[in-house]
């Protein structure tokens, strides 16, 4: 029999406490002892999850106005540009920012201990941070400089915004030369030393909806421990992409642009981050519903480490020039062993992103829809799939 669920159906489900909720992780095993039909009748939602850095993040923030008021033109938050080019008292907190005193700017690759992500980290936990602002001075806002302290609870909105999350795959970063280099995706010793890698795998929002049929913009989800929302697909969006026969895209693709309330997230999923010798970002912590609307999605959701690849790249050369090719591929499930062989040389493997705190993403995003308090939303709009034909441009340098 064909099973074809709607949104509305479900979501009667989740509000009198009878809908089957499991993790992406739970489904593949009872997939294996039931089959996709049975388990499709059963099981109304998978939940996904992933936290790791995600360097395109930031924040939108209003202070309100002082008396007399002031328009700010230059705002630095515990020392850290915020870009003022919006309005009075509006700016955006990139979370890669650093302080322009930073010593690292002039001692590469010193430590960047501090950042934008920092910054959004301690808004979050509820902490005094230092204001300073300055103006060239109107006749409608006078007042030229201002020095204070907030609190994310005392000013009027602050809201996360960011352009690219959720990556639906990355690469798998090695460094060939003969020094360590210091990038992104970490330190990387060389003469293959070692290699790191991103993404949950089996668990990760996008592996598990390849060609984003429920996840699309207005979709609800989990953010920063808080609610957010799919505000539109994300920048670097590379729906294109080199594929397997389920649909997995080999290499980056998917990215999701999301949106969340800064006021209702929980510091332990919205954490601060330094990269010796390359800056800062912000890990955050997202979880996406994928409803089981037919025997498609289910099967979309059933997909394991094994059967998710990645390509290994070459960092110190060929990634930052933009040449080359890949050095091989690998799968999540060889990259979670430990080791993967490259060139013929076993490679110790690491994560940037937390498979344990992935986990607990999908665990809580279950308990909130068991216990009725978050509901599906149907996309308004389908973000560019594969039939889009949208791929990803370089930069083309023009004379």
């Amino acid at each position: 029999m064909k099973i074809n669920k709607t949104y509305e159906e479900i979501n009667e489900k989740i509000s009198k406490g009878e809908a089957v909720v499991v993790t992406a992780e739970e489904i593949i095993s009872i997939v294996e002892e039931k089959g996709l039909e049975q388990t499709a009748k059963e099981v109304d939602v998978v939940t996904t999850g992933t936290f790791g850095p995600m360097c395109s993040s930031g924040a939108f923030l209003n202070f309100g106005h002082p008396t007399p008021k002031i328009r700010m033109s230059k705002v630095y938050l515990n020392g850290v540009n915020a870009y003022a080019g919006i309005a009075a008292v509006d700016v955006y907190l990139g979370a890669t920012e650093i302080p322009e005193a930073d010593p690292a700017n002039q001692n590469y690759p010193g430590d960047f201990n501090y950042g934008g992500g920092h910054v959004i980290e301690e808004l979050v936990a509820g902490k005094d941070v230092r204001l300073e602002a300055y103006s060239y001075g109107t006749d409608c806002y006078p007042r030229k400089k201002i020095r204070t302290f907030i609190r994310l609870q005392d000013i009027n909105e602050a809201f996360m915004f960011n352009a690219r999350n959720a990556y639906q795959n990355y690469a798998t970063a090695v460094n060939l030369s003969e020094k360590s280099i210091y990038t992104y995706m970490g330190i990387l010793k060389p003469n293959l030393g070692n290699a790191n890698y991103s993404t949950s795998g089996q668990l990760s929002p996008l592996f598990n909806d390849p060609y984003y049929k429920t996840t699309g913009i207005g979709t609800r989800i989990f953010l920063g421990g808080g609610t957010g929302y799919v505000a539109w697909h994300g920048t670097q969006h590379n729906p294109c992409a080199d594929r397997t026969d389920k649909g997995v895209p080999r290499s980056p693709a998917g990215t999701l642009s999301l949106i969340g309330d800064l006021k209702q997230m929980d510091p332990h999923w919205v954490r601060g981050v330094s990269y010796i010798g390359y800056g800062v970002s912000l890990m955050i912590g997202v979880g996406v519903p994928i409803p089981i609307l037919n025997e498609e999605m289910l099967r979309y959701t059933a997909i394991k480490d094994e059967e998710i690849y990645t390509q290994v790249l070459d960092y110190s050369e060929s990634f930052p020039q933009g040449i080359g090719g890949s050095l091989g591929e690998v799968d999540y499930g060889q990259l979670k062993s430990g080791t993967i062989t490259v060139q013929g040389k076993e490679v110790p493997t690491a994560p940037l992103s937390s498979y344990s705190k992935a986990k607990e993403i999908a665990e809580i995003l279950k308990s909130w829809i068991q216990d009725g308090k978050f509901l599906l939303t149907e996309p308004v709009e389908s973000v560019p799939s594969v039939d889009s034909g949208k791929k990803m441009n370089p930069l083309k340098i023009r004379r």
